[in-house]
């Protein structure tokens, strides 16, 4: 982790777009209510603020979490916070499905992080890091919980490529 290079990261190439889409709707938050207040004509500069405020915490909700990897690490940013876990080093992965579906990955040093599996599938970058570092956990025998869950997401992803190589090429 320490001694990797900025070159040696990766992080999720559709991160940027969800940001916008954020901001956008924040923004949009933002002037429909400034919009309203105003032709009301009861805008006032503390009900300004009042809206610039509730904005910034819908922008601050919708932020999706950044999500980058190297070798042998994996860490997810939030708008308050940084988590890391050493990918060579697991000690247990469960995936919890319901209306949010999510990856916990835990490492022998006691870190803890939450992912969405979507962004693995969607950046095979993210899932080699992760997949390399599961490698090498298994090859440790410290990895005790969890192979087969990462083997079911390694197939789903496998299957996303391979549909979108023949959906690129024009076969289907």
């Amino acid at each position: 982790m320490r001694g990797s290079r900025p070159t040696d990261r990766v992080g999720d190439r559709h991160w940027s777009g969800g940001v916008r889409l954020a901001a956008c709707c924040a923004l949009v938050f933002c002037a429909m209510t400034m919009l309203v207040d105003w032709d009301a004509e009861t805008l006032t500069p503390a009900r300004a603020l009042l809206w610039l405020t509730l904005s910034a915490a819908v922008f601050t909700v919708l932020l999706p979490p950044r999500v980058t990897a190297g070798p042998g690490w994996l860490a997810v940013s939030g708008p308050l916070r940084r988590r890391v876990v050493r990918t060579d080093a697991l000690v247990c992965v469960r995936q919890f499905s319901g209306a949010s579906s999510h990856l916990v990955l835990r490492d022998a040093e006691g870190n803890r992080l939450e992912l969405d599996p979507r962004v693995l599938v969607a950046d095979p970058l993210l899932w080699h890091e992760l997949d390399t570092g599961v490698r090498r956990s298994v090859e440790r025998s410290t990895l005790r919980q969890g192979t087969d869950v990462l083997s079911r997401l390694g197939h789903r992803i496998d299957d996303e490529t391979a549909r979108a190589v023949l959906r690129e090429s024009g076969i289907t």
